[in-house]
């Protein structure tokens, strides 16, 4: 249950930050054939793979990048979730886009704020 309520929580964050950057972050490219309510359950697939990608891959890519990390003083943190995010624009069954890696950048904060505010009002 607990899996189902961070992915809905990123979910939320995706989307209320897409809401905020309209321009640059998209979402709901596909529809699963639902009609408008597929839009959402691709905007809940996004969720749940981020949440796998920070789950699996963002402590591979943190550890391979420590020495960076500790030089720029933690700062580079930051780039790794906006790859981490990157990454999942590439997958096109989701449905999700990112103009480019600066939006990225700014979109993985923003993610991360909206997400740990929803999760705080979730628990």
């Amino acid at each position: 249950m607990g899996i189902i309520l961070r992915a809905l929580a990123t979910a939320i964050a995706i989307w209320v930050v897409a809401l905020i950057l309209p321009d640059h972050i998209k979402w709901g490219g596909v529809d699963y054939g639902l009609g408008e309510p597929g839009r959402y359950l691709s905007l809940f697939f996004a969720g749940l793979v981020l949440g796998l990608l920070n789950a699996f891959v963002r402590p591979v890519i943190l550890l391979i990048s420590m020495p960076l990390t500790c030089l720029t003083l933690g700062l580079f943190s930051f780039v790794v979730n906006a790859l981490i995010l990157w990454l999942l624009t590439l997958i096109p069954q989701l449905g999700f886009s990112i103009d480019n890696f600066l939006w990225a950048l700014i979109a993985s904060v923003l993610i991360s704020l909206v997400s740990g505010l929803v999760s705080k009002v979730v628990h």
